[in-house]
């Protein structure tokens, strides 16, 4: 999707950017992980497969997704060593474009348990709600990610089914005028700032 082909959503823990060619090869070794391919349900791919899947986010008009920086390192530090995870949004009804599926990954192990999750999955839901029109959010999350489902129902997703077949749990988020509003809260405090301005000047990134 390239709506968000200029825009960084600067948090307090985390900072959302554009994923690029550049950001592929950290991406590409994070998914080597056994644990991560368990928990994000993805088979591993090859590096070149891995640049294709990335031109697929970057061009599909059905999802969007951004690296999740460390924003206490970056800017500052190179952001193939600020990067901690992506989250995603899929537009999953073509009938009902007001629908999105959400996708959180924390692969850095050390930045796990501390927030940088759940205020990534925030930062993506406002810009959801403000920027694309969605009033319903869905996760699917396996069975076994216990810290996961406990943070979106934290973020009150309400648990709607329980798929034995592909051992997973399908939360959903009817966003009402008061969700709308504890969203918008929740991140008033997010800087979106523009991408190419902020950008590394001896380490461009090509898209």
């Amino acid at each position: 999707m390239k709506i968000n082909q200029d825009t960084v959503l600067r948090g307090q823990k985390v900072t959302l950017v554009p994923y690029t060619a550049a950001h592929v090869p950290r991406y590409h070794e994070w998914m080597q992980s056994e644990e991560l391919q368990r928990l994000t349900a993805s088979e591993p791919l090859s590096l070149e497969q891995e640049h294709e899947m990335q031109r697929s986010w970057r061009d599909d008009a059905d999802k969007c997704t951004f690296i999740v920086l460390d924003s206490g390192r970056w800017p500052g530090q190179a952001e193939e060593n600020s990067m901690v995870g992506d989250v995603n949004l899929f537009l999953t009804n073509p009938e009902d474009p007001t629908v999105g599926e959400i996708e959180i990954m924390i692969a850095e192990p050390s930045c796990r348990g501390r927030g940088f999750g759940k205020e990534a999955t925030l930062l993506m839901m406002a810009y959801g709600v403000r920027k694309l029109g969605i009033i319903k959010f869905e996760a699917k999350i396996g069975q076994g990610n216990e810290a996961s489902i406990c943070m979106f129902k934290k973020l009150h997703f309400k648990e709607v089914a329980v798929s034995s077949i592909f051992q997973e749990v399908t939360l959903r988020l009817d966003v009402s005028e008061q969700e709308r509003q504890w969203l918008l809260e929740q991140t008033n405090h997010v800087e979106e700032q523009s991408y190419a301005e902020l950008k590394q000047p001896d380490g461009v990134l090509d898209t």
